[in-house]
């Protein structure tokens, strides 16, 4: 006899819609928090749309992306079951790697030379990845991409056929292209790092 896998703790998936979301306000809480000179970036990935508001003045960004990009949607687009196979996750990286480098390039041009940006999110399934991640809980947490692309290959292993319940990853497709999307942004926007804080 095998001993159960241990439970897989309650994840924030699916996500409700984005339409209540309002980036303007988490932008400008973010720049509350701002170093003097430092910029702003704002980052929601919701269920169909990821959304980036970067800016150094307090009240308004000075460039909002919208991209194709959501946990509901790039699951819809790409992923025939509750967890992607290989080759689903091939075909929507390259998808989506293509909307990002589109963004990055909108992006670029509104980031000094030598200014390093550090997205601020406030989403419940970014905080879940984090916690996958092994960040601990606090009003601020900072997710690196080292500890993400962990959590990713973990991903890239269930795909494979591993058990989702022995790697503790929801068996849900959002969480599946949620994770897929924040990692295509960080490498290529590129984000060194993401900062977490509380919703309130």
């Amino acid at each position: 006899m095998f001993p159960s896998p241990p439970p897989v703790a309650p994840t924030p998936w699916p996500q409700e819609g984005d339409a209540d979301f309002d980036i303007t306000a988490l932008y400008r809480r973010i720049h509350g928090l701002a170093m003097p000179g430092q910029l702003a970036t704002a980052l929601h990935l919701g269920a169909e749309h990821t959304v980036v508001a970067t800016g150094l003045d307090p009240q308004l960004p000075s460039v909002l992306l919208t991209l194709a990009l959501g946990s509901q949607k790039t699951a819809r687009d790409f992923f025939r079951g509750a967890l992607p196979t290989p080759f689903e996750l091939e075909t929507a990286i390259a998808w989506v790697e293509d909307e990002v480098y589109a963004a990055h390039v909108r992006h670029r041009p509104w980031v000094p030379q030598g200014v390093v940006v550090v997205p601020c999110s406030t989403d419940p399934a970014l905080h879940e990845i984090a916690t996958l991640a092994g960040i601990a809980q606090g009003p601020l947490r900072i997710l690196t991409l080292d500890a993400l692309e962990h959590v990713f290959n973990r991903l890239v292993s269930v795909s494979q056929g591993r058990p989702a319940s022995q790697e503790g990853l929801p068996a849900h497709a959002a969480f599946a292209a949620s994770l897929l999307v924040l990692r295509e942004l960080m490498h290529h926007m590129p984000f060194g790092s993401l900062t977490l804080m509380d919703g309130a």
